[in-house]
């Protein structure tokens, strides 16, 4: 079993996944109070780029309450973002899905 990774807060530097994924930490989520949350903007440093990103869907798991977002692959190609990098978490807003979609519409 997998030792718990105990975060209070931000910022917090997580490594990108072979998967392009990012893990929040059950602790983060927690402190946050985003458990219910299925969409979210993150900002996150890489290097010296400071990347916003809006609309992203959490990932759950059924049993934890941990969450995973992807960086999109236009992010990920424009700012140079691999596998096994570190990124900083910065801040995390929650957003409705009501937001998220009607966002979409309109671009």
């Amino acid at each position: 079993m997998a030792r718990p990774i105990n975060v209070t807060g931000l910022p917090y530097r997580a490594k990108i996944y072979i998967n392009n994924q990012v893990l929040l930490p059950a602790s983060l989520v927690r402190t946050l109070g985003i458990e219910g949350t299925k969409y979210v903007d993150v900002v996150i440093k890489y290097g010296d780029n400071v990347i916003e990103l809006r609309g992203v869907q959490l990932l759950r798991t059924r049993h934890t309450v941990s969450r995973q977002f992807t960086i999109p692959r236009e992010v990920r190609e424009e700012y140079g973002i691999r596998p096994l990098d570190e990124v900083e978490i910065l801040e995390v807003k929650p957003r409705s899905a009501r937001e998220v979609i009607r966002e979409f519409r309109l671009a």
